[in-house]
C-alpha cells in the first residue's frame, strides 16, 4: 500500500495514478472538499492528465484541524470501507453560553452561571456519555432534508426537522478544566457530531456551552502526528513538475 505521511520522499517513483493514501493536517477554515479539490489540481498537473479521482473518508468541519485521509486513483475504492473506522479528536468547550452551531460559526445564546461547575462534574458528566447515545445532527450540518444541505436550508431561513443518529463513544478523557474552558480526548465511531457532544455537555451540567476548537488525532490506527503539511506537500509536486519539463 502506498502510504504518504511526513517522512515519506515525494519523489517520482509515487504512483498517484494507481492509488495513494495521503495523511493530510486540514488547515483551519478550509473545508474538506477545498483539500481534495487542491490535491486533485495539482495532481492533474503533476500527471499530466485530465482527470483523477481523489476523495476523503470522513469530513471535516472548517473550523475543525487536524486529520484527514486523501485517497487517489484507484485506492478511492477503499474510502467506503475506510470510512467505518473509529476517530479520534481533542476538544476545548466553552462553557456559559450556546450557539445555534453549536460551534463558533454562530454568534453566543444563552448565558447561563458556570460558577456550580468542578472537575469532579465535568468527569461525571462526560462518564454518562460512554456507550451508545442518540445524538441530535447539527442543523448547521451537510447532513440532508428532501435531497438539500441542512446548512443550506437553516441559511434560507427555513428550518429543518430535528433529526437524530446512532453514535458510539468509546472513550472520553478530560484533560484541563480552565474555565470557562475544557479541554476533552474522545474516541468514537465515525459520523459522531462532536459539536452536539459539546452543547449536550453543558445541558447535563445544567449550564449552556458549545464546541470552542476542534482537533482530530486519529483515524482508526493513522494519526495526526504523521500527516504531511498541505502547501508544503503541494510545493513538492510542484518542484518534481517543474524539474520534469
Amino acid at each position: 500500500m502506498q502510504l504518504i505521511t511526513q517522512s515519506t520522499e515525494i519523489s517520482d517513483t509515487l504512483d498517484y495514478f494507481t492509488g495513494s493514501i495521503i495523511l493530510v493536517d486540514k488547515p483551519l477554515e478550509w473545508t474538506s472538499f477545498d483539500v481534495v479539490n487542491k490535491i486533485r489540481y495539482k495532481l492533474k498537473h503533476y500527471h499530466k492528465i485530465k482527470k483523477i479521482k481523489v476523495g476523503h473518508n470522513g469530513t471535516l468541519d472548517p473550523l475543525a484541524t487536524g486529520l484527514l485521509m486523501i485517497f487517489t486513483g484507484k485506492y478511492t475504492k477503499m474510502i467506503p470501507e475506510m470510512d467505518k473506522t473509529d476517530k479520534s479528536y481533542e476538544a476545548i468547550i466553552k462553557f456559559g453560553a450556546e450557539t445555534n452551531s453549536f460551534d463558533r460559526e454562530t454568534e453566543e445564546i444563552k448565558p447561563m452561571s458556570i460558577e456550580h461547575l468542578t472537575e469532579e462534574k465535568i468527569k461525571l458528566a462526560l462518564d454518562a456519555f460512554i456507550g451508545e447515545q442518540q445524538q441530535e445532527i447539527p442543523f448547521y450540518s451537510a447532513s440532508k432534508q428532501n435531497g438539500v444541505a441542512m446548512h443550506r436550508m437553516i441559511r434560507r431561513g427555513i428550518e429543518p426537522e430535528r433529526k437524530f443518529k446512532t453514535v458510539v463513544f468509546h472513550e472520553i478523557e478530560l484533560l484541563d478544566f480552565d474555565p470557562p474552558y475544557c479541554k476533552i480526548a474522545v474516541k468514537c465511531s465515525k459520523g459522531t457530531y462532536i459539536r452536539t457532544l459539546a452543547r449536550d455537555l453543558g445541558r447535563r451540567l445544567e449550564t449552556s456551552s458549545y464546541l470552542y476548537g476542534l482537533i482530530r488525532t486519529a483515524i482508526d490506527s493513522y494519526a495526526l502526528e504523521d500527516a504531511v503539511n498541505l502547501d508544503s506537500f503541494c510545493t513538492k509536486l510542484e518542484c518534481l513538475e517543474y524539474r520534469s519539463k
